[in-house]
């Protein structure tokens, strides 16, 4: 299975990937004049306003499921395994991809707000399905995306999240009582936790988009806080060392110990896990905000990339680093460039994370990235669940079968807690394989709809415009802008029937 996986993974995950993440977010930053910054302070205003409403949930709760999603497994782990195959100058590809990627972040977010639509539920859902069947008129490919996103989001990715945080507890509090099963002998630790997870995943995803929202809201925000702070007493403590610390990212990023392939690539994979800019997961959350105008949501979404890369993920990168709680993997087997820990200590997990916060404060760090990962990666595991409903959701427009959210929930179910008991790198390996996918298809996806119509483009200048004329409610008319297909606005501004209304409608009758 792993000789498989690891096979698909590189074909999926060849160079030409990795070169379209960091060349979509360059052309991005470059066509939208790089919107990263210029608007950093009107994210900061989007994020503290806004309600949410009977149909959608607020920036903010966008911006906590959407952060739910990209801050998890890869802030702790992903970390982790960016330096241990990639060196330290992984790190810098990872904030290269997470700058570049923020302007990405902005595009896709902005299609699944103007391609959003009402629900047979009453609840706003849109992402990458929607966005490619009305911008770039192919159903197929749209399928296509959904398709691979359920099965991402459903089966492979929620094992990597569970897997961290049955690892995490195993070596926090010990492995327990070691019992063979018909997959293998498993510790009593794993079995608990992935019982336990699998219990609270139940009640909350069978309440739907707003006990998602509302959990992690809540959550999201106080463990991202806890870990930074956390991340920045050690830093403090060492604070002597962190000039020498950016010398050596910088420097290992353009000489690389591990080589430029293996630099570039992990910071770029591992980035792209992280934050997600480009991969296709955002959009859904940002597709169910309810805001005035399309162009904000993009805005925040975006934000979230800062959060997740140059806040979370670098955190973790100075605790590894600053403690030396790593060791950098050579070409072959057992092979080490670097070597500060035992030869067994895996890098696709959370031990590195562990042992750094460890040896600077003894007796913490095991039990607080234990804790601090049961909620990063379980509200991970919930933004996948909702990107996965979204999608059968979007399936279900055209092909009603009855009970496929219910089998969605148990495959899901099933899925986290087989990946609390499996191996790491079996786990990682199907997650990239998701990832992969997801990421090719949406990128190429945003960026012909660019070359259509630039839809996301013509919103951010139609917003950029209202606030240079003073206004404080914010419109947005597609048809003014010659953007074809965003029923939904349409029907907002114009109290017009849409184009698919019109389409579905009962013939008039006349009499002669």
């Amino acid at each position: 299975m792993q000789s498989l996986v690891d096979f698909l993974n590189g074909i999926i995950w060849s160079p030409v990937l990795i070169y379209l993440c960091l060349g979509a977010g360059l052309f991005y930053s470059i066509t939208t004049r790089f919107v990263q910054l210029r608007h950093f302070r009107e994210m900061w205003r989007l994020l503290l306003s806004g309600k949410s409403s009977a149909q959608g949930i607020s920036s903010f709760q966008a911006l906590a499921v959407s952060l739910s999603g990209r801050v998890g497994t890869g802030n702790i782990a992903g970390v982790a395994a960016a330096i241990g195959f990639g060196g330290p100058g992984a790190v810098f590809w990872m904030w290269v991809v997470a700058f570049l990627g923020a302007a990405t972040a902005y595009s896709e977010s902005a299609l699944a707000q103007i391609y959003k639509e009402e629900d047979e539920d009453g609840q706003f859902r849109g992402g990458p399905a929607y966005y490619i069947e009305k911008a770039m008129g192919q159903k197929w490919y749209a399928w296509l995306f959904a398709i691979a996103t359920i099965f991402a989001c459903g089966v492979l990715l929620p094992g990597v999240q569970s897997n961290s945080i049955g690892n995490a507890v195993e070596a926090a509090f010990g492995p327990g009582q070691m019992i063979e099963t018909t997959i293998g002998t498993i510790s009593l630790a794993k079995i608990v936790t992935g019982t336990f997870v699998s219990i609270i995943l139940a009640f909350i995803i069978f309440g739907g988009v707003k006990r998602i929202a509302n959990f992690t809201q809540i959550v999201v925000p106080f463990m991202a806080l806890a870990y930074i702070v956390v991340a920045f007493i050690i830093i403090l403590l060492n604070i002597n060392m962190v000039p020498s610390i950016f010398m050596m990212i910088l420097g290992d990023a353009f000489t690389p110990m591990a080589g430029v392939g293996a630099a570039i690539g992990w910071g770029v994979k591992r980035g792209v896990y992280s934050n997600e800019a480009g991969q296709g997961t955002g959009p859904h959350a940002a597709a169910a905000a309810d805001v005035q105008h399309p162009a904000q949501q993009g805005l925040v979404q975006s934000f979230s990339i800062y959060i997740d890369t140059l806040l979370v993920c670098s955190a973790t990168a100075f605790m590894i680093l600053i403690t030396g709680a790593y060791n950098v993997h050579g070409g072959a087997e057992g092979m080490f460039l670097v070597q500060n820990l035992a030869a067994d200590i895996g890098a696709n997990g959370p031990v590195f994370t562990q042992m750094a916060i460890e040896s600077a404060m003894p007796g913490i760090g095991k039990p607080f990235i234990a804790f601090a990962l049961f909620f990063f990666a379980f509200t991970t595991i919930l933004a996948y669940y909702y990107i996965a409903e979204t999608n059968i959701a979007y399936i279900r427009r055209s092909v009603k079968v009855p009970g496929m959210m219910f089998v969605l929930k148990a495959v899901l179910i099933v899925a986290v807690f087989y990946g609390t008991v499996k191996t790491a790198n079996l786990a990682w390996a199907m997650g990239d394989v998701g990832v992969g996918l997801m990421a090719w298809l949406n990128i190429v996806g945003i960026l012909i709809i660019f070359f259509l119509s630039k839809p996301a483009l013509k919103a951010l200048k139609d917003y950029e415009e209202q606030q240079k004329a003073g206004v404080t409610d914010f419109t947005f008319d597609p048809v003014k802008l010659g953007i074809k297909n965003a029923d939904f606005w349409e029907k907002k501004l114009h109290g017009k029937v849409t184009s698919e209304e019109v389409e579905g409608a009962e013939p008039v009758k006349t009499t002669i």
